[in-house]
């Protein structure tokens, strides 16, 4: 009579979905709990930030000179009213409608001078589709009036107040009142933020949580198959001494059997081992091709290296013929390829371009994220524009289909030759080190912009600067400062100026050779985790031509 077969009833996927459905019940009371505490959260955050700014709005408008600007001076073509003006009143339109550029949370900036039943607008950063010019009355209602009776005082609490009306929505308004030389308020100072921003803000957090706890769902799941493995552990240990004599004979070519009726997965492991045995010596064979595609493999990330190599200028000096700079730059990839570049390049005859870049990640895909950035760079500068112009420009293209999300850090300059005068923008990249003729090497800082490609539609900052003859600029990317030896200490930057300055008047070649055996003698042979790039440009003027022999000078 033939045995029924027993169906398998598989652990792993019991606990699964066990562990899965958990999950699921915490996240769903996650989420009923923390929605409200990150929205309240969220709300003293923005809170703090709207008051910051109605202060600061307090504080930078005179008092004394609020009510002049509501005097009807008389009226226009229309028969509206128009106000007195001056150019105080544009300073402070202008305070405030760069204010509001600056913090998108605000959807209005504005200052009213309160009254019984209403309030009249002098100043408002509005945009055309939501105006309240000088003069423009909001009436109370008895919450309202409520409100600006509060806040209209001399000490005021500062409170956010929630209102949701017809015309302006549901909004979030925080204000300041702003004080005459006498100590009397006169005016307040307003911030209205969208309580739908909050909310979103609030959401966000709250899927944030939602995924730390799926990774911790992961996790139990990954210890649950712990514990079913040492639950099993007697079974496991007859198939490992049958998989070690399976591995010992390979070569005689015996078939091993075992006979596990367990009705579940270890009775399908033992069924495996059959075939186990004929599919290790099928491995056998193919590990040798295995492996000479692997040295194969090397031989091609060593023509990589030297193709990328190849990329980045590597003749000097690069301009023998031009004798108003000099400059020298190095790469040491951390992998076969690297992320980290430099580029320099004449514009014109009259203008030159520096370049030093580290794109995010390592190896491969960064080098070809990098070929792309470095084109781009080279590409936008030679059709002319600013430094800030031309990372925008690679800002956007790198943005279109990143979805692998690398940026790269940037710091570009574009110098005048004659002048020595430059301009520069710094992407999220380091600090540029100078040295001024006949002194030390030192940082020079000043606020970043983000990288590149980690923004879609961000506006870089650029800034001038001036180089005089004998002056030396010295850029690198962080592979510089953050090389670390076997103790995981970091070289850092006072180490890198003291390298520069222990020879600061050697040519550009031994001053970078200088550093990189510094960097050497530091980490003692720890491994280098990052690309080491660095460049220096030494600037030495524009040189004086021969004059022409006369005849006397001849004779």
């Amino acid at each position: 009579m033939m045995k029924k077969r027993v169906k398998h009833r598989p652990l792993g996927r019991k606990l699964l979905i066990g562990l899965a459905l958990f999950g699921v019940l915490i996240m769903l009371l996650a989420t009923f709990i923390v929605a409200p505490l990150d929205y309240n959260a969220e709300l003293n955050e923005y809170s703090r930030l709207a008051f910051s700014y109605t202060r600061a709005a307090a504080e930078f408008i005179d008092g004394d000179r609020v009510l002049d600007y509501l005097e009807v001076t008389g009226k226009d073509s229309h028969g509206s009213a128009i106000y007195y003006t001056d150019d105080y009143d544009d300073t402070v339109m202008e305070y405030l409608v760069a204010s509001q550029k600056e913090c998108h949370l605000m959807s209005s900036y504005y200052v009213v001078v309160p009254y019984e039943d209403c309030s009249v607008y002098v100043w408002d950063a509005y945009t055309e589709e939501d105006p309240c010019p000088r003069g423009y009355y909001q009436m109370y209602d008895d919450s309202a009036r409520e409100v600006i009776r509060t806040c209209f005082r001399k000490d005021p609490e500062e409170k956010i107040w929630i209102f949701d009306e017809e015309l302006w929505g549901n909004i979030a308004c925080a204000y300041t009142p702003i004080f005459n030389s006498k100590g009397d308020p006169v005016a307040l100072a307003g911030v209205d933020i969208s309580v739908q921003g909050i909310m979103d803000a609030a959401i966000m957090n709250v899927l944030i949580t939602d995924a730390i706890i799926l990774a911790l769902t992961l996790t139990a799941i990954a210890l649950g198959y712990l514990f079913i493995k040492r639950k099993v552990v007697r079974p496991i240990s007859i198939i490992n001494s049958a998989a070690k004599e399976m591995v010992e004979d390979l070569d005689h070519d015996i078939h091993h059997e075992l006979n596990i009726h367990t009705h579940d997965e270890l009775e399908e492991l033992a069924e495996s081992f059959g075939k186990m045995n004929s599919d290790l010596r099928d491995y056998l064979k193919k590990l040798e091709s295995v492996t000479a595609e692997k040295e194969r493999i090397g031989a091609e990330l060593s023509i990589a290296t030297q193709i990328q190599a190849d990329m980045l200028p590597c003749i000097f000096p690069p301009y023998p013929e031009r004798k108003e700079f000099d400059l020298y730059a190095s790469m040491t990839p951390a992998k076969e390829v690297g992320g980290d570049f430099y580029d320099f390049f004449l514009i014109d005859d009259d203008h030159i371009a520096l370049v030093m870049a580290d794109v995010s990640g390592k190896g491969v895909p960064a080098a070809l994220f990098m070929v792309i950035a470095k084109t781009l760079i080279k590409n936008r500068a030679q059709m002319g524009g600013g430094p800030a112009e031309i990372l925008n420009y690679v800002n956007e293209k790198l943005c279109e289909n990143n979805k692998l999300q690398y940026f790269v850090t940037v710091w570009l300059a574009i110098v005048e030759i004659s002048t020595g005068k430059g301009v520069a923008a710094n992407a999220g990249h380091e600090h540029p080190a100078l040295r001024r003729a006949g002194g030390e090497f030192e940082l020079v800082k000043y606020i970043h912009s983000p990288g590149v490609a980690m923004i879609d539609g961000v506006r870089f900052r650029e800034h001038t600067f001036e180089l005089y003859p004998g002056d030396t600029v010295f850029v690198y990317t962080d592979g510089v400062p953050e090389a670390t030896d076997n103790n995981n200490v970091l070289f850092e930057s006072d180490r890198m100026l003291a390298a520069l300055n222990k020879d600061p008047d050697a040519d550009l070649e031994t001053l970078l050779r200088t550093v990189r055996k510094e960097i050497d003698d530091f980490v003692n042979g720890a491994p280098q985790f990052d690309d080491i790039t660095m460049l220096a440009f030494r600037y030495d003027g524009p040189q004086k031509s021969e004059p022409e022999p006369t005849a006397d000078s001849a004779e």
